[in-house]
Parts: structure tokens; C-alpha cells; sequence
């Protein structure tokens, strides 16, 4: 039975993040001056187990739930990946498991994740400039180590594989070309996302998010563009094709052309926490009812309730919110899983 909540939307894709820890520090979601080497990270028995999560996300599964991503933080940070993407594969119901990354681990990874069900990958990549890709991330990693992981990645079949990059006026938004550049023709859907005010440490203003609109312009000056339909009801990306054939790019509009009304997607947190949008102020506890012995009726009772008493719409009220001055306190993104 699929769970409906109060603007009509459907359970039907669950984020599952598996650790809050990171080994890049992005500006805009885990900067080093907050997050530095003395933070305190959740501890090993803060984290959900891997057969907590498995429970859990069978009960999803029950109310609706067809698609799983897996995120983080850095998700293949948590040792033993691969079993906990067997065991959610294998749950009744479930069509697809992805998983978002930096992608700096993905090329030990990639094979074995194969293996044990791994749908497809989505790679976070924002600049293939160096230094940029530095500055944007906290100085860690290479881009040439990321590419290791997106190629080891096609050599596994973890496809189709997206490269979502955060477009931030001033910062990466002249870098843009050379990325599409780099990835036309060959199977990889670039993403460009509008910069957004997820948390409350980015700083962010709306002035520098660079509209997908203006960014279409751009790019069609150089290569044209024609929109195609979605592939299915609340993806997130408008989808563009070059008519040129050299493949896909898509758009993802939080800020400028907001999405909420098809929006179905539910967070888990690696602690437990439940969450019914990118935005929230606060989740539902699992952790506790699981560890102290509730019954799988129980548990989705709680889920149930949560869902069905869900009318979010953050993105859509943005701007009202921002003229009537009312700032929101929001979870920060490395937590709540992106």
C-alpha cells in the first residue's frame, strides 16, 4: 500500500545516508572551518547497522518505495558497502539502487559494488579546472583521481552515470563549457545544478546562483539544445539533448523553477533520522523505537504517519520566506544525505 500525504505525492524513492563523514570539504555544504579535524562526528554505534537500515528500508519498500540511492557525506567511507547494496537489492519491491560520490574512492569500489547490485552511480564533480575543483572542495582529492573512478565505473557498467555539479556565479559557472566539453559524446549526463540555500552555513545568496535559463543560453550559443520529456514523474533534471547527437545534459532548478509538487522522494539519515525534504528544520527518530524493540507494524506506523501528514514545499515558498524575513533554520546537506 503506497502512502499518500497531503499534497497528493507518493513514497517512492528513499535516500539512504550511510555515514555523515566526508573526505572533501565543499564550501557549500561541509566547510573546514566549521568542519575541521577536532568536529565530532557521529560514532560507530550512533550509525544505523547495516540490518537496521536493511529492516527499515523494507518497510519503505512495503509503503511504496521502488527506487534506493545511497549517499552520504562520502558514502564508500563506510567499510563493507558492497554488502549492505546486496542485501537492499535483493528486497521485494525494489527496482533500482544508486549511489551518489565524490568519486575519489570509486576505483577500488566500483567492481565489487557491480557485483553486488549497484544499479548505476551518480559523480560529484564540479570543475575539471584543478584549482577550481581545489578551492570548491577544500584543497582534497584530485580530478584526476575522480576520473579514475567515473572510468572504472563505465568499465563495471554502473551506468547511465550522471556528473552533478553545483554552479556558483563567480566561483565555477566559466568552467562550465569545459566540462560539458569533456563528457559530450561519450554516454555521461552532465548535470548542472543551481546553486541553493541547503543548511545554513553556505552563505548563500541568491545572487549567486546562476539560473538554469541563463546557463541553456550559454551553453546553446555553442552547442543547441533541445528539450526532451522526463523519463519518468518527478525526476528532478529537466532533460536536454545537443542536436547534434552528442548526448544528454539536464538541469536541476531548485531556486528558479522549484519542483516540490512532484516531489516523492523520503531521507534517511545515518543516525536514524527521518526526513520528507532536502529543506527540513527536524526529522522523525527511527534509531530509538528500532533499538528499543518496536515491531515492524509500529515502526510503519511511524513512517506512515510522517508521510501522510507531509505537505513540504520549501522551495516553492523560498522567496516568500526570504521577503517577510523569515530565515529558517535547516539541516545541514552532509547530514541529512543530500
Amino acid at each position: 500500500m503506497q502512502f499518500i500525504d497531503r499534497k497528493g505525492r507518493g513514497l517512492r524513492d528513499l535516500r539512504i545516508s550511510v555515514t555523515d563523514r566526508c573526505n572533501f570539504r565543499c564550501t557549500y555544504c561541509m566547510p573546514e572551518e566549521k568542519y575541521h579535524r577536532d568536529f565530532k562526528f557521529l560514532a560507530t554505534d550512533q550509525r544505523l547497522t547495516f540490518s537496521e537500515i536493511v529492516r527499515v528500508t523494507r518497510l519503505f519498500a512495503s509503503a511504496g518505495v521502488r527506487k534506493l540511492r545511497i549517499t552520504g557525506g562520502e558514502p564508500l567511507l563506510r567499510p563493507a558497502l558492497a554488502d549492505l547494496i546486496g542485501d537492499l537489492r535483493a528486497l521485494p519491491g525494489i527496482e533500482e539502487v544508486a549511489l551518489t560520490t565524490n568519486g575519489i574512492l570509486l576505483a577500488q569500489h566500483a567492481a565489487g559494488l557491480k557485483a553486488a547490485g549497484l544499479d548505476r552511480v551518480t559523480v560529484s564533480l564540479d570543475a575539471l579546472d584543478e584549482r577550481v575543483f581545489r578551492d570548491m572542495n577544500g584543497g582534497r582529492g584530485s580530478v584526476d583521481r575522480v576520473f579514475e573512478g567515473i572510468n572504472a565505473a563505465l568499465e563495471a557498467d554502473l551506468t547511465p552515470i550522471k556528473i552533478n555539479a553545483v554552479v556558483q556565479r563567480g566561483v565555477n559557472d566559466h568552467t562550465v563549457p569545459e566540462l560539458l566539453e569533456r563528457f559530450r559524446g561519450s554516454g555521461v549526463i552532465v548535470r548542472l545544478i543551481e546553486f541553493m540555500d541547503v543548511g545554513n552555513i553556505n552563505h548563500w545568496k541568491e545572487t549567486d546562483t546562476v539560473p538554469s535559463a541563463e546557463l541553456r543560453e550559454r551553453i546553446a550559443e555553442r552547442w543547441p539544445l533541445r528539450e526532451v520529456s522526463s523519463n519518468y514523474d518527478g525526476e528532478v533534471s529537466t532533460r536536454y539533448v545537443y542536436e547534434d547527437g552528442a548526448g544528454e545534459i539536464g538541469f536541476i532548478s531548485s531556486v528558479t523553477n522549484p519542483f516540490c509538487g512532484s516531489c516523492h522522494r523520503a531521507r534517511l539519515s545515518s543516525d536514524g533520522q527521518l526526513f520528507t525534504c532536502l529543506f527540513a528544520t527536524m526529522g522523525t527518530d527511527l534509531r530509538q523505537p528500532l533499538r528499543d524493540g518496536a515491531s515492524d507494524e509500529e515502526l510503519a506506523k511511524i513512517i506512515r504517519q510522517v508521510w501522510t501528514r507531509r505537505a513540504d514545499r520549501y522551495s516553492e515558498q523560498r522567496a516568500a520566506l526570504r521577503r517577510e524575513g523569515r530565515e529558517i533554520q535547516k539541516m545541514e546537506m552532509y547530514y541529512i544525505g543530500g
